[in-house]
């Protein structure tokens, strides 16, 4: 059974740091695009950082660079999303998705991703 689990989502303060990680079962996810989004209410699915299988290339949205890092840990078969100096406007509900490897390297847009996990809630109060 192909799955994907998001955790690691919580409650932090202006400029603190969480850690989201994205287990995957059923699949390798070493052989995956992988990608995060997050989602507020009220708006659309927003691309925030993506790795590309292999290689594992790596692309960030604007609004997250310098800030987010992304990682893989092969033995796990996770994806890590390390947030730090976090802002109130990154609350939102996190979710990964896997998709096929793209030529060229990962991209943010959620339609290329086929299987995608529950979503963790990250909360970042002022």
């Amino acid at each position: 059974q192909v799955q994907l689990v998001e955790s690691g989502g919580g409650l932090v303060q202006s400029g603190g740091s969480l850690r989201l990680s994205c287990a995957a079962s059923g699949f390798t996810l070493d052989d995956y695009d992988v990608g995060w989004f997050r989602q507020a209410p009220g708006k659309e699915r927003e691309g925030v950082s993506c790795i590309s299988d292999g290689d594992g290339g790596i692309t960030f949205a604007d609004s997250v660079k310098g800030r987010f890092t992304i990682s893989r840990d092969y033995a796990k078969n996770t994806v890590f999303l390390q947030m730090n100096s976090l802002k109130v406007e990154d609350t939102s509900v996190y979710y990964c998705g896997a998709g096929p490897p793209r030529p060229g390297g990962c991209i943010l847009v959620k339609e290329w991703y086929d299987y995608w996990g529950q979503g963790t809630q990250v909360t970042v109060s002022s």
